[in-house]
């Protein structure tokens, strides 16, 4: 973990520290002014480079990281907080973006478990509909663009009532090779991780996998409790409650789109944004190949029979896990 900037410190001579408001094992994320622009605060996202990395790769990933920085600064949609600069300082370097005040879902659902209670459909579906017009904007870019962790301490609502789908540092730029590169290295979180995802960086990652952790959100978000993880869900397939066995005021069209979402298997996915969106929020019908047969009864993974080629992705992904863990052991 890099040493901390100190507040009071300038960047670029232009942004003062005030405070650190989150960290990774990238770098630091700050809450900085902007002196050139009196009153306007700005999230300043810190990144450093494993030190043991050969210097040609570790040049190779900050050529990279601005090239894609160039692209996140393209970005225009008022759901996702305005990238306004990067720059290198030292070994590190730096994002700067729209500081975006007012709490998040996590905050938000652990506020109303603490009353025993849930957050309302329909207040969750309102901050959905956001959330898919803004990932339908990143998956419309050219080359599209894949966040990678869509998680309920990653939407902010502004104190105007408006969702903020905040942290790029997962973001992956898709090639035209459908190759997927990314801008931070990094896995998301677990609870709201596909299992193509595992095991690092490769070409299997695509905008289905936004769809996933989009469902594991609404889960977690209207039942209070976390997902099973798509590991233990591979391994147990009684491992994923029903939604509505935890929270029944879920309507059912609710619970099915989700289900649908959080298929292990990509290819049981939604096909886009947009047809998950359109399912979500009765727009249209959820498609024939989603029976009810398929939503757990109790505690039934979505997908009830994996194929050879399901099992031997899961294996894969499991095996490139577990060679990750050992290769960071080692070191």
């Amino acid at each position: 973990m890099p040493s901390a900037l100190r507040p009071g410190e300038v960047l670029r001579g232009r942004y003062r520290v005030r405070e650190r408001i989150g960290q990774g094992g990238m770098g630091n994320i700050y809450l900085a002014e902007d002196t050139r622009l009196e009153g306007r605060l700005c999230a300043l996202k810190e990144v450093e480079y494993d030190r043991a990395l050969p210097e040609h790769i570790a040049e190779q990933a900050r050529g990279q990281f601005l090239r894609e920085a160039t692209v996140l600064a393209r970005l225009d949609h008022p759901n996702l907080p305005k990238v306004s600069d990067f720059f290198s300082n030292g070994p590190r370097d730096y994002l700067i973006m729209d500081y975006v005040p007012g709490q998040d879902l996590r905050e938000r659902m652990l506020e109303v478990r603490r009353k025993n209670a849930f957050l309302p459909e329909k207040e969750v579906l309102s901050w959905a509909a956001q959330l898919v017009d803004a990932l339908r904007y990143l998956h419309g870019q050219s080359p599209p663009i894949i966040h990678r962790d869509v998680k309920p301490s990653n939407l902010k609502i502004t104190p105007q009532g408006h969702l903020k789908l905040v942290d790029f540092g997962l973001v992956k730029v898709m090639a035209p090779e459908e190759v997927t590169i990314t801008v931070i290295q990094g896995q998301g979180t677990a609870l709201y991780t596909p299992i193509e995802q595992y095991g690092g960086d490769d070409a299997h990652t695509d905008l289905r996998a936004d769809i996933y952790a989009f469902g594991a959100t609404l889960y977690h978000l209207l039942t209070n409790e976390p997902p099973a993880d798509a590991r233990r869900r591979f391994l147990d397939s009684q491992s994923l409650a029903r939604p509505r066995a935890i929270n029944p005021s879920i309507s059912p069209r609710t619970e099915t789109a989700v289900l649908w979402a959080m298929s292990l298997h990509p290819d049981g996915r939604p096909t886009s944004m947009a047809e998950f969106g359109d399912a979500l929020l009765g727009r249209s019908s959820i498609p024939a190949q989603q029976p009810a047969a398929n939503i757990p009864s109790g505690g039934i993974s979505l997908l009830p029979v994996f194929t050879l080629q399901e099992r031997r992705l899961g294996y894969v992904a499991l095996a490139l896990l577990l060679l990750g863990l050992v290769l960071t052991l080692a070191y």
